[in-house]
């Protein structure tokens, strides 16, 4: 790590470092064979822009495969407006290059710089632009590495050849809103696939995504601080409207097309596809209200679909990353929640049991399945936040753990495995940063690092967090504690409380680590003891645990927070009379929530970002949690925030990027809007030309300690 200006505050580095991300290695990829490592980082932690790198295994010697500085010639990026979409929804902020793909020797990697397409030759070292009509996104090399193929803003689907002599299309759109070749919005946002195509084991052929958003109901974003700016279109499928229309197409390399049958009336989300040497292509669909999914196999020659298997579940399924693939032997793999335990399931066996919950499939090798985990049954966890990566053989035998620095409880950040190396990236509590190592395996199944270290250039942050874990409560609420550095019991006495939740679902805040916990420790260093709670609704600690929100977001997780704070009270220097409660999006949420709902325990609330209208939000998302609105109208009612407007009596601070179009800008003004009506006093602090990502140096600096003024003034201090 290298360290920080002197002349930085804390916010102000948070921000420019991308929250300390920037100059850290990324996006690892290993070579079948084992020999080379690729992954991204930047020159260092005050430098965006990422370089593609290799590690040679047998040396441990690192090289630049290539610079973005020297491939545009020193020239600035042009982003296409749907290369920034596409940033926004996978929350990428960094510059250069954000994205790669390698053939199946691991040696061509493509990617786009700038919406033009660019290889590299991972061995000698050569790079090359490619012919390609951009802007493009999303390129990809054939397995066989003769080809790559790409999408770009047109909507077309193209290929041209790696050695440069050819660029066409495979696939154009057949209407004004047709895309060929690109996920879609909900796929994106919501699913965590930002995949379009997927590349036949043979190279003669592609699973190609055609989606048309014509359906889909059409917002503008308009940017209120410059009238003489066009409002820009977005189509935006909220709950209970249309989806855009998504089909899927064998399209081969010669022009041949067939198109792929399921019943997409019944199930019209298509989450994940997997293609390998293991058996036939894989597609997991899910019907609209997500409490029925289908594991098809695609016949590639007729386009027919057959269902391997089918899950239900009474309030609703997950989708997870790696699943479901082949076992090179034609075993499937899955993540399944039947039983009520998140397991992993070989063949027809599940091979995981209730002492862990499994979170994705890192690897599927002949031998083994290697999987990221962490505590299922409460009795077993040995404290909270703790996620490993295992490696368990297809019978269910022999599961190891990927230990680091001899502890395999910590908090695993990204693995990958191929041909006997594992990278991993760790964290703990205690270590600024992350620690990525790169493994061999032994043939005994041991792994110990004995090849490298991929060295971090982030720098190392202003100041140290110190969170102190505990379960909280009756109910083992996970739960991490910030008091003020250097505080002193006796001398300082208690405590106004800041409780930082996220505290909704996909978002977990308690891990066993030190960067995630710096803008926690920060507010605590300015006189606050502050709570992070990770209540009902939260990742990581089981179906049960997860689904105890469906249809009720104001109760369980409100509740868990109240709970948290009065059982931390109990150990902790918490003054119950003052507690404030911040958040953003749905920590946003919660936070308008708290003081809205229980102003007994909330004396004051910063809302970031919030989610105030549940109507005005997603499909994909709302209707898993909340049902579908023309059906459960009463669920939306009692979950938005608008209808208790009339009772706030504590101070409430909103604050809203106007360009956001994630959450956008209507949540906050309707809730302003039904504030006015009722005639309660609040605080609206609109950010021009901010999306639902912050990362203007100087708007993040200054949200910091405007947030930590409003609260201090509104509890008194």
């Amino acid at each position: 790590m290298t360290s920080h200006t002197p002349a930085d505050t804390f916010p102000r580095q948070y921000a420019r470092t991308l929250r300390y991300t920037v100059g850290a290695p990324r996006s690892f990829s290993v070579a079948p064979d084992g020999s080379r490592v690729a992954f991204l980082r930047s020159k260092s932690g005050a430098d965006r822009a990422n370089l593609l790198w290799t590690l040679d295994t047998a040396t441990g010697e690192e090289r630049i495969a290539a610079d973005p500085a020297a491939l545009l010639g020193g020239g600035e990026e042009d982003l296409s407006p749907a290369e920034k979409a596409r940033r926004e929804r996978s929350r990428e902020g960094s510059a250069g290059i954000v994205g790669y793909a390698l053939d199946g020797a691991g040696r061509l990697a493509a990617f786009a710089l700038s919406g033009r397409l660019f290889t590299a030759d991972l061995v000698t070292g050569a790079t090359s632009e490619l012919p390609a009509r951009g802007p493009l996104l999303d390129p990809r090399p054939a397995p066989d590495g003769s080809v790559v193929a790409y999408a770009n803003t047109a909507g077309e689907l193209r290929l041209t050849r790696a050695d440069g002599s050819g660029d066409r299309a495979l696939a154009e759109p057949d209407g004004p809103n047709v895309t060929w070749g690109q996920a879609e919005f909900i796929a994106q946002e919501e699913m965590s696939r930002d995949r379009g195509f997927w590349w036949s084991p043979d190279s003669d052929r592609l699973l190609v995504e055609r989606a048309d958003d014509t359906p889909v109901r059409r917002w503008w974003i308009a940017d209120p601080a410059n009238p003489q700016s066009e409002p820009a279109e977005v189509a935006y499928p909220a709950a209970g409207t249309a989806n855009a229309e998504v089909g899927l197409w064998v399209l081969d390399l010669d022009g041949g097309r067939t198109e792929v049958a399921w019943d997409r009336t019944a199930f019209p989300y298509l989450a994940r596809v997997h293609w390998s040497t293991g058996g036939v292509p894989l597609l997991l669909v899910q019907s609209r209200d997500q409490r029925v999914q289908r594991i098809l196999g695609l016949d590639v020659a007729t386009g027919a679909t057959e269902v391997l298997h089918e899950e239900k579940d009474e309030v609703w399924l997950e989708v997870f990353d790696g699943a479901p693939a082949w076992t090179p032997d034609g075993k499937l793999v899955r993540i399944s929640d039947e039983g009520g335990v998140r397991a992993l399931v070989i063949g027809d066996r599940a091979v995981t049991g209730a002492d862990l919950h499994v979170r994705s499939v890192v690897a599927v090798t002949a031998e083994e399945v290697f999987f990221s985990a962490s505590g299922g049954a409460e009795e077993t966890d040995p404290e909270p936040g703790w996620i490993a990566v295992g490696r368990i053989g297809h019978d269910g035998k022999r599961l190891a753990w990927e230990a680091a620095n001899g502890r395999p409880f910590t908090s695993v950040t990204g693995a990958v495995h191929a041909g006997g190396i594992t990278v991993r990236s760790t964290a703990e509590p205690d270590l600024p940063g992350s620690l990525v190592q790169v493994a061999r395996d032994l043939p005994e199944g041991v792994v110990v690092d004995d090849v490298a270290v991929i060295a971090s250039y982030a720098e190392t942050p202003a100041l140290t967090a110190r969170p102190v874990f505990r379960f909280a409560g009756e109910r083992r609420i996970p739960a991490a504690v910030f008091l003020p550095t250097g505080y002193d019991r006796e001398r300082d006495g208690l405590l106004p409380v800041l409780m930082d939740p996220y505290g909704g679902p996909h978002g977990q805040r308690v891990v066993q680590a030190h960067n995630p916990h710096l803008n926690s420790q920060w507010f605590a260093d300015q006189g606050f003891a502050v709570v992070v709670a990770d209540g009902r609704g939260t990742p990581g600690r089981g179906p049960a645990w997860e689904k105890a929100i469906a249809f009720d977001f104001a109760g369980a997780t409100l509740d868990d927070q109240a709970d948290a704070l009065q059982a931390l009270a109990e150990e902790f220097p918490l003054d119950l009379g003052r507690v404030a409660i911040r958040g953003w999006s749905y920590g946003g949420y919660l936070a308008a929530l708290a003081v809205l709902r229980r102003p007994d325990v909330f004396h004051a609330g910063v809302a970031g970002a919030p989610v105030t209208d549940w109507e005005l939000y997603d499909t994909h998302y709302t209707e898993r949690y909340l049902g579908d609105p023309n059906e459960r109208p009463e669920v939306y009612a009692a979950n938005s925030l608008g209808g208790y407007a009339a009772g706030l009596e504590r101070p409430l601070m909103i604050i809203h990027g106007l360009a956001d179009d994630n959450v956008v800008a209507a949540h906050t003004l309707r809730l302003s809007s039904a504030l006015l009506a009722a005639g309660r006093p609040h605080t609206v602090l609109p950010l021009s030309g901010v999306t639902h990502m912050t990362p203007q140096e100087e708007v993040a600096e200054n949200l910091l300690l405007l947030q930590v003024d409003f609260v201090k003034r509104s509890l008194g201090i």
